[in-house]
């Protein structure tokens, strides 16, 4: 009747009220969702749902989304219905329903969105059962992935909180497992999320720290990783030669052992095994939260939790702690997209955070970790940037200065081995930049502002002469002829004149391990190296008698050679041989409680190696080049320091050790004039003996040179 009323009768509808086939309500289309909201719905609860009808609902809907809003509120009270009564399987219908709504109508997700999220929140919400929990946290997952734009990002924060919570639960059981498993799989989404639409949540922090609580360590197999490199044997050598023993912390390059690369997780690729496993779920994180440090600044948002949950939990134990892991695998996934030196950068600068300043074995163990990071990140290619070397140098600085200052043993080698870290990552920076001119002008930089006070003054200077050593070793290796750094010289030559007595003595100690870099292996100790070389006020009291009678031998040697005595008898050899030890032993004796300056030998070994002499069968030092300019310049200083009132016997012995470097590294006739000169300022301070040692050694060097250059 109805049918009839509609087509062959219209005007039935508007005279004929009494009749039901004739009533309005049957007039419209029959109301097919309610009906196949009933049949996805198994009869008994025992009963399979049916996926055919579920994606004809889901169909349906996408047809006429005007319906999906009364579709969602039946699916929502549906679901909190069951929740009361507990039937688990009839919730995992609504929850699958959803997922298909996502699917299907994702144009039209903001029909059932909210509806969603009240469900979502319900199923957290429960504390009765952990698998409704973790089926709350699936739901959001996939309601997170769906997402085409920032339009619910509010929505979702709502649940950071939350979803942290549930990653917090205590318990090895399988259903605690799986429920962090999903609590932090919905968290990776959630930095996606960020990483994909440009929006940090407020409580980020809280996020890394749940993240990290789950990161788990692994136990490295043995063997999977590398030695380090024979380049830091001379680290060692140094803290035997300086006799400091056995200190807390003590640094050992064989600690720099790179973490092997781990494998990256695929989402998509998980076996359920992993995908039940939180540690799988944290490393996936990590992941996301690379992606999510596309650029500076976001890259300090990952970082400062990241570090400040490494110094409250103290895992910055090097090798085996969780800050060496965490890092490492971020400085592996960041290979592409050259990031790396932002980390070593943010790590350095940490060494300022308030949590860190007053703990000398935790920056030292921070060291530890940018040293093995450093080593890690210039096996793939050199550092572009050594702008945290000047951090590194303040930091040494400091913990120089520290050292003059500390009251007790425990301070004293705390703050050594805070040294020895920083030497280490010195060395491994040194290497990854691969070219001096950065270290060289991190040096100038930092002398152009040397302070005027004595101990701070000493300290700089102490902390650019280790620098000057690292630079000594590294550019003597490469034996590629370079100039001195005319910035570098111009500094070191106000250095030369600083107030303080020590500093300037310093000043000269840079100059020659840069002049002669090889030079700086012919000492037999490495005092330069020792924090307290530069900051404690050493007065040295000269052998005369040992002194002077290795100089007579030596110049007695050159005035053989000059006169053309060239030895070629083996038993002369032998003799020469002998001559050498006797000069080496009554050395090492004059020097054995740092009375003597080392410097008489070190300048024998480069006259002997520079000029050939006999017997010697090794290479020719590196030797940096000077201009005419920057002799003139350094002639000049020379003069000024000699005439300064307040110089000390071993100022004199600086200036002339650095004058006689200069003469052998210029390779030119010294004219007898500038010779006599100095001698004679020197000889207004120091003993006669010292100026016929000062002026026989210098004249005898010229002479040598002018053979070499009439030759």
């Amino acid at each position: 009747m109805g049918f009839i009323s509609r087509k062959i009768f219209p005007a039935c509808g508007n005279m004929c009220v009494c009749c039901p086939a004739l009533r309005s309500r049957s007039r419209q289309p029959v109301k097919r969702y309610k009906k196949l909201l009933a049949d996805i719905f198994p009869k008994s609860p025992d009963g399979s749902p049916s996926e055919r009808k579920i994606v004809k609902l889901c169909e349906y809907a996408a047809k006429n989304p005007l319906r999906i809003p009364k579709i969602a509120k039946h699916l929502e009270d549906r679901c909190y219905k069951e929740l009361q009564s507990q039937h688990i399987r009839f919730i995992n219908i609504v929850v699958e329903v959803y997922e298909k709504l996502l699917c299907i109508c994702k144009e039209q997700m903001a029909y059932f969105a909210v509806s969603l999220l009240n469900m979502t929140s319900e199923l957290l919400e429960n504390s009765k059962q952990d698998s409704m929990r973790i089926l709350g946290c699936q739901t959001l997952t996939k309601f997170i992935y769906s997402q085409a734009d920032g339009t619910y990002a509010h929505s979702i924060e709502n649940y950071v909180i939350k979803v942290c919570k549930l990653a917090r639960k205590n318990g090895e059981e399988h259903q605690k497992r799986c429920l962090r498993a999903s609590s932090l799989q919905c968290l990776s989404a959630m930095v996606w999320y960020m990483a994909e639409f440009s929006y940090i949540f407020a409580a980020f922090d809280e996020m890394v720290h749940v993240i990290l609580d789950n990161y788990e360590p692994e136990t490295p197999r043995e063997g999977a990783m590398e030695r380090g490199d024979v380049h830091h044997n001379w680290l060692n050598e140094v803290v035997r030669c300086e006799g400091r023993g056995s200190v807390i912390g003590e640094t050992n390059p064989s600690c720099l052992i790179i973490r092997p690369r781990s494998e990256k997780k695929d989402p998509k690729l998980l076996t359920r095994e992993e995908i039940e496993t939180p540690r799988i779920w944290a490393q996936i994180c990590i992941q996301s939260m690379v992606d999510l440090a596309k650029e500076s600044t976001t890259m300090r948002l990952i970082l400062d939790p990241v570090f400040v949950y490494f110094d409250s939990g103290r895992h910055w134990v090097p090798r085996q702690g969780l800050a060496m892991m965490v890092l490492s695998d971020m400085c592996y996934l960041m290979e592409n997209s050259g990031s790396q030196q932002l980390i070593l950068a943010a790590l350095i600068r940490h060494l300022d955070h308030k949590n860190v300043a007053s703990d000398l074995q935790l920056k030292s163990d921070i060291i530890q970790v940018a040293a093995i990071l450093t080593k890690q990140v210039r096996t793939g290619g050199l550092l572009k940037d050594g702008g945290f070397v000047s951090d590194l140098c303040w930091h040494l600085r400091k913990s120089l200065q520290a050292t003059v200052e500390s009251v007790g043993e425990q301070e004293e080698n705390l703050n050594l081995s805070l040294q020895n870290s920083i030497e280490l990552c010195l060395h491994e920076i040194a290497i990854g930049i691969g070219d001096a001119v950065p270290l060289f002008d991190v040096m100038a930089r930092t002398l152009e502002n040397l302070p005027s006070s004595g101990v701070v003054a000493r300290a700089t200077i102490g902390s650019l002469m280790i620098l000057a050593h690292i630079i000594s070793l590294l550019w003597d290796s490469s034996h590629s002829q370079q100039a001195f750094p005319e910035a570098l010289l111009i500094q070191l030559l106000k250095a030369m004149l600083h107030p303080d007595v020590e500093t300037r003595i310093g000043a000269h100690g840079i100059f020659s391990v840069l002049l002669i870099p090889s030079s700086n292996r012919f000492r037999p100790e490495h005092a330069s190296l020792d924090p307290g070389y530069l900051i404690e006020t050493r007065r040295r009291r000269s052998n005369t008698a040992s002194t002077f009678a290795s100089i007579t031998a030596l110049l007695e040697k050159l005035r053989k050679e000059k006169d053309g005595a060239i030895v070629e008898n083996p038993r002369d050899d032998a003799v020469d041989n002998k001559e050498r030890d006797i000069l080496e032993e009554d050395w090492k004796q004059g020097c054995a409680h740092k009375k003597d300056s080392p410097n008489l030998y070190k300048i024998s070994s480069i006259i002997d190696k520079t000029t050939g002499s006999t017997g010697m069968t090794e290479a020719e030092p590196f030797i940096t080049k000077l201009s005419e300019d920057d002799l003139e310049q350094l002639l000049s200083g020379f003069w000024i320091q000699a005439n300064l009132p307040d110089n000390l016997p071993s100022n004199f012995e600086a200036i002339a050790h650095s004058f006689v470097l200069t003469c052998v590294s210029s390779r030119l006739t010294v004219r007898l004039q500038i010779c006599i000169h100095l001698s004679l300022s020197l000889f207004r301070i120091v003993s006669f003996l010292s100026f016929l040692v000062s002026c026989d050694l210098i004249l005898a060097a010229s002479v040598r040179e002018t053979v070499a250059v009439t030759n």
